[in-house]
């Protein structure tokens, strides 16, 4: 059932942690509720219904696992249970824990055993729509992921409902590819120039997953005519990139990966694997039933979810592969978002600066473990330059820290997660060392991660 602004904020209050609501698949019986002061997360197998197929998987009770809400300043405290065959741990995506609190396996804490316990604690001083999912080898393509929402203490936008939205590509359980390629496909059409293609990875994945749920038994969000919804859109995929749009509607970007922008409205997004964006969208139709259209870029995919404006005459969902056209229009740009909420950098010029290469899965030729780290020093300014040489993007997501983009406004986004656009595309970003420890940076695409596409920001002994 849908969630009001209102409700949300009651759940917070009461609980400090509340669990996702609404729009999720049918699956087996969610995680425990939140515990004294927290909330306990069970990673272990389970099923998940796709469209009336039962598969197996491991997760967190449901996928997504259940949402985590609460208000920044407020310390967080999650206890992890390993009820899987093998170790893992919990990475917060775009939070900014101490070191030790980054779930790491190997670098941050050791990986948690099987039967065994951990408990991550920490104050989250920073509002935004962030991640969790498991750190080890390929566990995030399953489904041990879910949201994580943290609350401004004063909210400065005004909209009536929210939804959280998390974009997957899925293949665990459904073996036979070939046989359910339709399921995941968008209609027909000419494939792209190959010098043109906007692609981020290049493996089979027979689905695409809004919420946990195939085209097929697509998630439904309700809207009463007039309403503003807030979508947080989040792409937990572990290749694929996705652009998004809505029938009938646009987007107004009000957050790039949680971090406030200047509103700028367009017809659609396009995420890199780990990106988020929060946007607001008018419920200015008369009512019916609109497509919340998810393609795959680069290759054949598709995924959906539905607007259903409440008490619409019109009942009938779209078809499943209807396709908004408003995908082929204006996406959302670097160079156009302007952070509300700068770094405060200084003047001059940084202390320290790196020159990087991205060709295929490595780092200037580098492939971890066997890659120097980039050492930084606390307190440092630091310059972080990618130019991509391969034919695929890469986006490039960095533990512990947020980061602003260099664009010619002065003003470019704060981030974790950069996309870098393939054929010799080029990013900047800066970054403050006011984090000790080590910290990865590396391609959220986690097939080339696990290739080796990683380094190690280190802090050097003060």
């Amino acid at each position: 059932m849908p969630a009001t602004r209102r409700q949300f904020l009651g759940l917070t209050a009461v609980a400090g942690l509340s669990l996702l609501t609404g729009c999720s698949a049918k699956q087996s019986p969610a995680a425990g509720p939140p515990t004294a002061g927290g909330l306990r997360l069970t990673a272990a197998p389970m099923r998940l219904d796709l469209a009336g197929r039962s598969v197996p998987t491991w997760g967190y009770g449901t996928v997504p696992g259940p949402e985590i809400r609460l208000r920044a300043g407020d310390v967080m405290r999650v206890q992890l249970e390993n009820e899987l065959p093998e170790d893992t741990t919990v990475h917060w995506h775009g939070l900014a824990p101490p070191n030790g609190m980054d779930g790491v396996p190997g670098i941050t804490q050791e990986p948690v055993a099987s039967g065994e316990g951990f408990t991550y604690e920490f104050e989250t001083a920073i509002a935004g729509s962030f991640m969790y999912h498991a750190h080890v080898g390929m566990q995030l393509d399953r489904g041990l992921y879910g949201p994580l929402i943290v609350e401004p203490r004063t909210e400065e936008l005004a909209y009536d409902r929210e939804y959280t939205l998390m974009l997957d590509d899925w293949r665990d359980g459904v073996d036979d590819h070939a046989g359910h390629a339709g399921q995941g496909s968008a209609p027909a059409e000419e494939d792209p120039d190959p010098a043109d293609l906007v692609s981020f990875g290049g493996r089979v994945y027979p689905l695409l997953l809004v919420n946990g749920r195939p085209p097929e038994d697509a998630a439904v969000f309700e809207a009463r005519p007039g309403d503003r919804l807030r979508l947080r859109v989040m792409n937990i995929a572990a290749d694929t990139g996705f652009r998004f749009a809505i029938a009938g509607h646009r987007l107004t970007v009000t957050h790039s990966d949680g971090m406030p922008v200047e509103p700028v409205t367009v017809d659609a997004l396009r995420l890199g694997m780990g990106e988020r964006y929060d946007v607001l969208v008018e419920a200015a139709q008369p009512g019916g039933v609109w497509q919340l259209g998810v393609q795959a870029e680069g290759r054949r995919g598709w995924g959906r979810a539905v607007l259903r404006y409440t008490g619409s005459q019109a009942s009938a969902a779209p078809v499943a592969h209807d396709r908004p056209a408003e995908l082929d229009g204006r996406l959302v740009s670097y160079d156009e978002l302007l952070a509300v909420e700068p770094l405060a950098l200084p003047s001059g010029t940084p202390d320290r600066q790196y020159d990087l290469v991205l060709s295929g899965t490595q780092i200037d030729r580098q492939s971890f473990p066997d890659a120097d780290p980039l050492p930084v020093a606390e307190g440092e300014w630091v310059r972080v330059t990618m130019r991509n040489t391969s034919a695929k993007w890469h986006p490039m997501h960095l533990h512990g820290h947020h980061f602003q983009v260099l664009t010619p406004s002065g003003r470019g986004p704060v981030k974790d997660t950069v996309s870098v656009p393939a054929r010799n595309g080029m990013v900047t970003f800066d970054f403050l060392a006011t984090n000790p420890g080590d910290w990865l940076f590396h391609c959220h695409n986690h097939h080339h991660m696990e290739d080796g596409m990683v380094r190690l920001v280190r802090y050097l002994p003060s």
